[in-house]
Order: C-alpha cells, then structure tokens, then sequence
C-alpha cells in the first residue's frame, strides 16, 4: 500500500527556474525523494483562479506556458503526465460533500505552477496530474478548510501540491541577477512565517495580514501565498516543517514546507 504522502507548499519561482542555477532548482530537484511515488497528484496552483473550486478532468492535460518574453527554450518544455481524472473527481465530491459548489473543467492543463516544479522533481511525467483552482476573492481560512476537506485524499495516496511564492512583489524584485542581495522586508516576512509554520501557529498564519511584518510589501495581492493555506489545512492540524529556504531575484523567497 502506499505511504500516506505529506501536503506540501512550494514556492515555484521564476519560469527561469527551471534552466538558471540557484539554490531553488537544486532544492526543486530532490521532490521525488521526497515525495515517494504517490498514486497521483492533486496541484494547487497560484495560476489557476475561479470563482469557486474547479477540478481539471483532463485525461491528458496540455502543458500550458501561461508566460511571455521568456527564452525559446522554455516554451520547448512539456510535461505529458497522465490526467488524474479519478483522484480529481473525488477531489469534487470530497468538497460537494463538505457543502462547497464545484466545477469540473473536463479540458484544463497545467500551468506552469504546477509543470515546473514537476519537471524538476519528478521528471518522468509518469505520475497522473490533475489540477485544483485557488479563489483570489476568499481568505486563508477559507483556503485552510478547502485543504482539510481534501485532507482524506492522502490516505488515498495522493500528494496534495500547493505552489505559489512566499514573497511576491513583482515591482521590487531585481531582476538583473538570482543572487542580488535580499532587502530586510523579505527577510523578516519569510523569517516570521517560518517561525510561525515550524510553530503550528494557526491562528498568526490565517492573520499574517496584520500579523506579519511586512504583509503588505511582500504580498500586495494574497493569490500567491493562499496556496500555503490549503497545504497547510491537507495537512495533520499540527505543525509544518521547512523543506527549503532561499530567494532569487533579491526579494522574492522561494521557501517550501510539509505538513504531514
């Protein structure tokens, strides 16, 4: 049988991700070990937004370069896994069940918070995937209860992958170079939030906006940091542990954590 996979949070990064060298890529790299092989996966995407939770049955989902300006290369990438059209519909009615609407989108691919994360760490693309929308209108908590009504998918085998960015403010982030220096607003958001993940600090987190330092500067819109909420809610109830921490761009943390 297979082991119960944890409810991870990455932070996905740059589409120059995946070909520049960082210590993000390195970390991106080792997923499969530390995932195991699951039955199928469930991704929570930044780049997916609807006003209600939507599931993607696609049987065989499109790589999707949601993106423009980037080097011809990466728009040469593909990641042909398998839909996971069975953990998806049960995904549906896990949350019909919990008293959520729900759509289910029988075309939608994988966008590139979900591609390329995959095509670092688990590179075969043997694995099915399906795709679960995030509402950039609702709050943490609500994201936190999506999570725990999908929490039984892990006894089922399934990882449930959440990817955004734990910093993402584009306009402050350097450009020119992964390695610029870190302004001291990144730092001690990201430090504040690890502190409060590692604590099992519920209530700090679904408060971060008044809460913690720098909310405001380090997420001027919530759609990139909400998928951390329903990682944490699939997870146990308790405590996250740090998997990475680093940033490239200066400002922009790439931090990632499980919750088991």
């Amino acid at each position: 049988m297979t082991d119960r996979p944890p409810a991870l949070f990455v932070s996905h990064g740059s589409p120059m991700t995946i070909i520049d060298d960082c210590p993000a890529r390195g970390f991106l790299k080792t997923l499969g070990g530390l995932t195991g092989r699951p039955e199928a996966i469930l991704v929570a995407s930044a780049h997916w937004e609807s006003g209600v939770p939507s599931v993607s049955l696609a049987e065989n989902p499109e790589t999707i370069h949601d993106f423009g300006g980037f080097p011809q290369a990466l728009y040469d990438l593909h990641y042909p896994a398998p839909g996971a059209t069975a953990a998806a519909a049960r995904a549906a009615d896990l949350l019909e069940e919990a008293g959520y609407q729900v759509a289910r989108d029988p075309v939608r691919g994988l966008d590139h918070g979900a591609w390329m994360p995959l095509l670092l760490g688990l590179p075969a693309a043997d694995i099915p995937t399906a795709q679960i929308s995030i509402q950039p209108d609702r709050d943490p908590a609500y994201h936190a209860a999506i999570g725990e009504a999908l929490r039984p998918l892990r006894e089922e085998g399934v990882l449930i992958m959440a990817t955004g960015a734990l910093t993402h403010n584009l306009r402050d982030m350097d450009r020119s170079y992964h390695s610029a220096p870190t302004p001291d607003w990144a730092h001690e958001f990201a430090d504040w939030m690890a502190e409060k993940v590692t604590a099992g600090d519920r209530e700090a987190l679904l408060d971060y906006r008044a809460r913690a330092p720098h909310a405001e500067h380090a997420h001027p819109t919530d759609e990139h940091l909400l998928p951390l909420y329903l990682a944490m809610g699939a997870g146990s109830g308790g405590a996250g542990r740090v998997l990475h921490r680093s940033f490239t761009y200066g400002s922009i943390a790439m931090d990632a954590y499980a919750f088991d």
